[in-house]
């Protein structure tokens, strides 16, 4: 018996399919169980290995990974998905979310943020690429993806004019200079806020705000 979390990569390019498996092999966590270059491709292997976590790309030929990835949602929902895309690809991101990815990285991820993102929705908890935009934060968070928290959670006056500040994009120093307080005071807040939420980065704590009713955008993101 294995102990390591089993892993599906799906992509059309062999290249990049073949490096990422290299350095997902190259951490002893983790055992590839299964490689495909097509989302029909992909399903079929995700029956008959039923892997833990698969990571795929979002354009593929014959099925593409929303497709893939709505059928995996349907008929196999212990297999989590993150779907790996390139940079301005937000609307495809979101339906991949939609269609039961559990988070998504950008093709260029860092080793060590590829690794996180694995540990996260395989303990069945989204993950968010470190680079998402504000605009892709709040596309999310007006998107049916992930529920609402059903613990009420308590926000100070205080964090709740830093809540919206930060969903509004304002850094720390803007922040401190908004509501008088020391930029390293800003930032004491941010990390007090985002332990409460229990997210990780700026763009967790936007979605969690607009999930949540914690914040609202005045005009619709276009």
């Amino acid at each position: 018996m294995t102990n390591k979390i089993q892993l599906a990569i799906a992509d059309d390019h062999e290249v990049y399919r073949d490096g990422l498996k290299a350095l997902l092999e190259s951490s002893k966590e983790f055992e590839i169980v299964a490689e495909a270059s097509t989302g029909k491709q992909l399903v079929s292997l995700c029956e008959e290995k039923a892997p833990d976590v698969v990571l795929t790309d979002i354009m593929m030929p014959v099925m593409d990974g929303i497709q893939a990835t709505l059928f995996l949602a349907e008929h196999l929902p212990s297999v989590r998905v993150i779907a790996l895309s390139m940079f301005n690809q937000d609307h495809l991101i979101l339906d991949m979310l939609n269609a039961g990815a559990s988070g998504y990285l950008i093709k260029n991820a860092h080793k060590n943020e590829i690794i996180e993102a694995i540990h996260s929705v395989y303990k069945n908890k989204p993950y968010y690429c470190s680079s998402t935009s504000y605009k892709l934060a709040r596309l999310i968070g007006n998107s049916q993806f992930g529920p609402k928290t059903k613990q009420k959670i308590f926000f100070s006056e205080k964090e709740m004019e830093i809540i919206k500040l930060i969903c509004e994009e304002k850094t720390s120093k803007e922040i401190g200079d908004k509501l008088n307080m020391s930029a390293r005071t800003a930032e004491e807040y941010r990390y007090r806020i985002r332990e409460k939420m229990e997210v990780k980065g700026t763009a967790g704590m936007v979605i969690y705000a607009i999930k949540n009713d914690l914040f609202r955008l005045a005009i619709p993101d276009q």
